[in-house]
């Protein structure tokens, strides 16, 4: 905050977050639009209810994984099925916890305090002492045993926090949606104002804030991609820290979600109106990266010829690019799997 002194009486400027718009953020605006407009006329995720969910489970493996869960994605799929999965407690009850915090992302007001304290202790339920509330201890990011960040002290976080969402209520309608959702959560990640689940929030918060501007994004995989480049993810955040500003990361943001836009076309495509009603009974029945023999396709189809699955659906889904072999130099090997991607 500033003083500005006006007849006497000094008054403070309300809290703006460093920043300053670029030709390449302008650019990636509008490439990212423009796509969007494509993916919505094209067609729409909620009409595709196995994209829509195959893409919310690879939006919490990957969140999840950045924070060193261990669960694979057939795991999270697993969990959050419902059906036993052997593994670490704390980690199931993060998948369950992260499920749930993202089945509540079209009721969420990204603008409230009170919205996000709300979802942290859905994020974190079972987790921790400090749940949906704001820390009351110091937080810092390490690495190899050293502090490389140290986050404001607790007793700012509050008015932090506030000055950042009174930013927010004012630029709502100023400030483009994908350039806020980034400066937003730039300046979470550097206010850290968790004790536990500020990474896993602050993602969640921005696909909040790009699905009030378009509805689709609750759908896009925007974790996945971020997984994917992880290093340069905290190197983007890093850079601002030095630099004192969100540009980087602004600009790192946008090129991630133009980079996933494009995936998700494909994936529209490939499940597009022409594939065959075989190729789309076949897509339904499987779930992404789990592997699966003929027979338990067979089996899940109610089918009874094996040349049948092999003309019908099998192949022309494979030459579709929407299913591959595991072994395929080996067709008609016995121990040949078959795997939605």
């Amino acid at each position: 905050k500033q003083d500005n002194k006006q007849d006497g009486v000094i008054q403070m400027d309300a809290y703006a977050p460093p920043y300053s718009i670029s030709d390449k953020m302008l650019e990636f605006v509008a490439e990212i639009s423009e796509k969007v407009g494509k993916i919505s006329s094209h067609t729409t995720l909620t009409a595709r209810p196995y994209l829509r969910r195959n893409n919310r489970i690879r939006s919490i493996h990957s969140s999840l994984k950045i924070e060193a869960n261990s669960l694979s994605m057939s795991e999270v799929r697993e969990v959050i099925n419902g059906r036993l999965v052997l593994g670490d407690r704390q980690e199931i009850q993060e998948v369950k916890n992260a499920y749930a915090a993202y089945e509540k992302i079209s009721e969420i007001n990204p603008t409230s305090i009170s919205d996000l304290k709300r979802i942290h202790g859905i994020m974190t339920l079972g987790l921790g002492q400090e749940s949906g509330v704001f820390r009351k201890g110091d937080e810092g990011v390490f690495s190899d045993g050293k502090c490389i960040f140290l986050a404001p002290p607790p007793h700012l976080v509050n008015g932090l926090m506030e000055d950042l969402f009174s930013w927010l209520q004012r630029n709502e309608k100023t400030v483009h949606p994908l350039i806020m959702a980034a400066i937003f959560h730039y300046e979470f990640v550097f206010i850290h104002p968790f004790a536990d689940g500020n990474g896993r929030m602050a993602r969640l918060w921005h696909t909040a804030m790009l699905y009030r501007w378009r509805i689709i994004f609750e759908y896009i995989p925007l974790e996945s991609q971020i997984e994917r480049f992880q290093k340069e993810y905290y190197d983007a955040i890093a850079k601002c820290h030095v630099n004192g500003n969100s540009n980087v990361f602004i600009e790192f943001m946008l090129d991630m979600i133009n980079q996933i836009l494009d995936e998700v076309i494909v994936q529209l495509a490939k499940s597009g109106d022409d594939m065959s009603e075989y190729v789309k009974k076949l897509l339904s029945v499987m779930e992404h990266d789990a592997t699966y023999t003929a027979k338990a396709i067979m089996e899940m189809l109610g089918l009874k010829s094996r040349e049948n699955l092999r003309k019908n659906y099998l192949n022309p889904a494979i030459e579709l690019g929407c299913v591959k072999m595991t072994l395929p130099d080996k067709p008609n090997s016995r121990n040949q799997r078959y795997i939605k991607i």
